[in-house]
C-alpha cells in the first residue's frame, strides 16, 4: 500500500452504515460541488473549474479522479465536431439529486447560511428546484428559460413537477441576469421592474409567466 493510500484509507470511516460509507465518497472537500455541478448534465474541465469558487486545478482533478474511482462520475470524449473531454455522472451518481435537495432545505434554514456568497448557475437551478412551494406551484404550468452568463437553462413546471434542461426552445419567457440578482427576485420579493429598470436583468417574452414564476417560493425560517 502507497503513502497516498494509507492516507485516504485512514481518513475513511471504519463503519458499515451505508449512510457512513456515503461520506466517504463524497464527503471529501469540494467533491459535493463537483457533483452539484454535474447534477444537469456532462461539463469539461474548465467550466467546472469556472463554476467551483476557490477550487484549484489540481484539487478538482483529485476530487473527479476519486468520484470516478468511486463510480460516481465518468469521463468520455464527445463525438465530432466537438471532440472534447467531458465529465458526467453516472447513472448512480445521477441518483444523489434528491440528497442535494434534502441538504439544501435543511442547510438554508442555518442561522449562519450567508445567501451573499458566490454561487454558480448550477446551483441556481437546482435552488429554485428545491425551495419552490409545491403547494404554489401545484396548478402552475411554465417554461422560463434562464440566460447565466455562458450557460443557459429551461425551467419547466407542469403541476409542480419539475424538469430543468439547457435547449430554450418552448420558453414562455426569457430572464437574463447574473444568479444573485435573480434569486433576489425569488427569494427577496425584490420587483423585476426595478430589477430591469436598474438594467440587471433583461426580460423577454411573456411578462406574466415571469412574474407568476418569482411567486412560488417560500424559504423556511431559520432555526433558533
Amino acid at each position: 500500500m502507497t503513502k497516498g493510500d494509507k492516507s485516504a484509507a485512514k481518513r475513511r470511516y471504519d463503519d458499515a452504515c451505508a449512510a457512513t460509507h456515503a461520506m466517504d465518497i463524497f464527503g471529501e472537500r469540494w467533491a459535493l460541488p463537483v457533483m452539484r455541478e454535474l447534477m444537469l448534465g456532462p461539463r469539461r474541465f474548465g467550466e467546472l473549474k469556472a463554476s467551483i469558487s476557490g477550487i484549484s486545478a489540481n484539487v478538482l482533478t483529485q476530487r473527479l479522479e476519486s468520484l470516478e474511482e468511486a463510480g460516481v462520475v465518468l469521463r468520455r470524449k464527445l463525438p465530432p465536431p466537438a471532440s472534447v473531454q467531458v465529465y458526467e455522472l453516472t447513472e448512480w451518481g445521477y441518483q444523489a439529486g434528491p440528497i442535494f435537495q434534502v441538504m439544501g432545505r435543511w442547510g438554508v434554514k442555518s442561522p449562519h447560511h450567508d445567501p451573499a456568497r458566490p454561487f454558480s448557475a448550477v446551483s441556481l437551478m437546482l435552488s429554485f428546484r428545491t425551495m419552490m412551494d409545491p403547494a404554489l406551484a401545484a396548478d402552475v404550468t411554465l417554461s422560463i428559460g434562464f440566460r447565466l452568463s455562458d450557460q443557459q437553462f429551461l425551467f419547466a413546471i407542469d403541476r409542480g413537477q419539475v424538469t430543468i434542461g439547457r435547449d430554450l426552445a418552448g420558453a414562455d419567457v426569457v430572464l437574463t441576469g447574473d444568479t444573485a440578482t435573480l434569486a433576489s427576485a425569488a427569494y427577496m420579493n425584490v420587483p423585476l421592474a426595478d430589477l430591469e429598470a436598474e438594467g440587471r436583468i433583461r426580460i423577454e417574452g411573456n411578462r406574466a409567466a415571469a412574474e407568476r414564476f418569482v411567486t412560488l417560493f417560500a424559504l423556511p425560517d431559520k432555526a433558533a
